[in-house]
C-alpha cells in the first residue's frame, strides 16, 4: 500500500545565501530544511519530513492514496 501526503512549504533564501524550507506537518509539529540552492533546501526537507512522518505518523487530515493491484 502506498500512502501520500501533500504537505505545502515555504522556500526563502536568506541574507547569506543559503536557501531555507520550512512546512508544518500539523500545527505545532514541522520540519526545515536547507541547501545552497532552493531544489537542495526541497531535498533536504522532504528527508526531514519522511523521518518525522516515520516518528509521529501521518496527519489525520491526510489524502490517502491506495493502489490496488
Amino acid at each position: 500500500m502506498n500512502r501520500a501526503q501533500h504537505v505545502p512549504y515555504v522556500l526563502e533564501q536568506d541574507e547569506d545565501g543559503i536557501w531555507c524550507a520550512s512546512a508544518q506537518l500539523r500545527p505545532g509539529v514541522g520540519a526545515v530544511g536547507d541547501g545552497s540552492t532552493a531544489e537542495a533546501a526541497a531535498a533536504d526537507l522532504r528527508e526531514a519530513l519522511i523521518a518525522l512522518i516515520e516518528e509521529v505518523g501521518f496527519s489525520p487530515e491526510a489524502a490517502v492514496t491506495v493502489d490496488v493491484a
